[in-house]
C-alpha cells in the first residue's frame, strides 16, 4: 500500500497494515541494524506505540540530539537563568526549559523566589508581552530547530514593524544537517540508517541532507509520526541495509517536498545568520547555530545585556550527553529513575516531553 496515498488519521494506525509492515521488516532485517531517529517527537512515538516491542531483535533503534531543550547547552541555560534574575526583564519561554537544570538553580527556583518568569506558547506572545509592558523588556528564549526558527524571525520582524524597543531573544537556535556530520565524526559512532525529522524537513526539505548523505553514504528517511509512518520508514532502512544500496528518500511526502518551505527559510536567513555553537553532548559544531544578524542587533538580548556566565562542569554521573549521540542509553545510567526523576530532573534529557530519558522513565522503565 502506498501511505502518501492514504488520506485519514486512522488509516495511519490500521493494525492489519502495520502487521505486514512489520512482517517486511523481519524479512528485511538479516543482520544487526543500529537505527537512529533524530527527532525528539519521534522517539516519543516510538515508545508510546510500543513499536519497539514490534521490531525484530535485530534491530536497535537509538535516540538523537534531536530535543531541542536537551541539546541546548548548559551555558545557555546559565544564560537564560541570568537574565530571569535582573528586575527589568520579563522572561517568556516554553513551558519545558523552567525545569532544566543549570549549573546552581532553574528557571522554575528563580521564578518561586520572584523572577518574571512567563510560560507562552509562540514567540508572537512575547511580542504581545512587550506591548503590555512597555516599562520592563521582555526576553523570549529561542530555543529550537528549523521548525520553530522561522516563527521567532516573524516575530523580530513584527517588533520592528512595531517599533517595539523593549523585546529582544535569546537565541540559542540550531540547525540539524551540521549535527548529523558531527554525530558521524563521532569516536564511538556506531549508525547504519538514519530517520530524519519529519517537522524540520518540512521547512528544509529532502534536498537538504544531500550533502551528508553524498559524503557518508548511509541510508537517510524522511519520516512522519504515526505509527505506520515510523514503521515504513524502517522497513525501508531495513531494506536499504540489506541490500547495500544506501538512499536518501522521502516516506512523509504528504508533508515534506525536496525543496521544503521556501518562504519560511527565507524569513530565518533575513534575520538569523549561521554560527558556531556549542550542543551538549557534541560540543561545538560549526555552522549549526543561528546568531541575529548585526542589522537586528537591537533585538538580541546578549548584544543588550552584559550576562555574565561561568562555565560548570556537568552534573556528576550524568550520562545526558552521551545519551544524545546514542552512545549509551538512559538505563545506563545510574542517577536514571532514583536521583533522576521528571519531577526532580539531574539533566534535561529527563526533562523535555520530547527527551530520551523522559521516554524510557514513561514508557519502558
Amino acid at each position: 500500500m502506498n501511505m502518501d496515498d492514504v488520506t485519514f488519521t486512522e488509516a495511519f494506525r490500521d493494525p492489519a497494515i502495520a502487521r505486514g509492515l512489520v512482517r517486511d521488516i523481519q524479512r528485511a532485517a538479516d543482520r544487526p541494524m543500529r537505527l537512529m531517529e533524530v527527532c525528539g517527537t519521534h522517539t516519543m512515538a516510538i515508545f508510546r506505540h510500543g513499536i519497539r516491542d514490534l521490531l525484530p531483535p535485530a534491530i536497535t533503534l537509538l535516540s538523537g540530539p534531536g530535543c531541542p531543550v536537551c541539546v541546548t547547552d548548559t551555558l545557555d541555560i546559565n544564560g537564560f537563568i541570568a537574565l530571569s534574575q535582573r528586575e527589568e526583564v520579563i522572561v517568556a519561554t516554553f513551558g519545558d526549559l523552567l525545569r532544566v537544570p543549570g549549573s546552581f538553580t532553574s528557571l522554575r527556583r528563580e521564578a518561586a523566589e520572584g523572577a518574571d518568569v512567563r510560560v507562552v506558547y509562540s514567540a508572537m506572545d512575547a511580542v504581545t508581552l512587550a506591548r503590555q509592558h512597555p516599562d520592563r523588556t521582555v526576553v523570549f528564549l529561542g530555543v529550537g530547530f528549523e521548525t520553530t526558527t522561522p516563527t521567532v524571525a516573524a516575530a523580530i520582524l513584527t517588533a520592528r514593524d512595531l517599533g517595539l524597543t523593549n523585546f529582544c531573544v535569546y537565541s540559542a537556535h540550531k540547525v540539524v544537517p551540521p549535527a548529523l556530520e558531527a554525530l558521524m565524526q563521532a569516536p564511538d559512532t556506531r549508525i547504519d540508517g538514519f530517520l530524519l525529522p519529519g517537522h524540520v524537513s518540512v521547512i528544509i526539505g529532502t534536498e537538504a541532507y544531500r550533502p551528508f548523505f553524498e559524503r557518508f553514504g548511509l541510508p537517510c528517511v524522511v519520516a512522519g509520526f504515526e505509527p505506520l509512518d515510523i514503521l515504513a520508514a524502517i522497513g525501508d532502512l531495513a531494506r536499504q541495509i540489506a541490500d547495500g544500496r544506501p538512499a536518501l528518500t522521502n516516506a512523509y511526502r504528504r508533508a515534506v517536498g525536496d525543496a521544503g518551505n521556501p518562504r519560511a527559510r527565507q524569513v530565518m536567513a533575513q534575520v538569523f545568520a549561521p554560527c558556531d555553537t556549542r550542543w551538549r553532548g557534541l560540543g561545538t559544531i560549526p555552522a549549526s547555530g543561528l546568531a541575529i544578524r548585526d542589522e537586528f542587533a537591537a533585538f538580541d538580548a546578549t548584544r543588550r545585556f552584559k550576562i555574565a556566565v561561568v562555565e560548570m562542569p556537568e552534573p556528576k554521573g550524568c550520562l545526558c550527553g552521551p545519551v544524545l549521540t546514542g552512545a549509551r542509553v538512559p538505563t545506563d545510567c545510574a542517577l536514571f529513575g532514583k536521583r533522576c526523576t521528571p519531577t526532580d530532573p539531574v539533566g534535561p534529557c529527563m526533562v523535555s516531553s520530547e527527551g530520551s530519558c523522559a521516554a524510557f522513565y514513561r514508557f519502558q522503565r
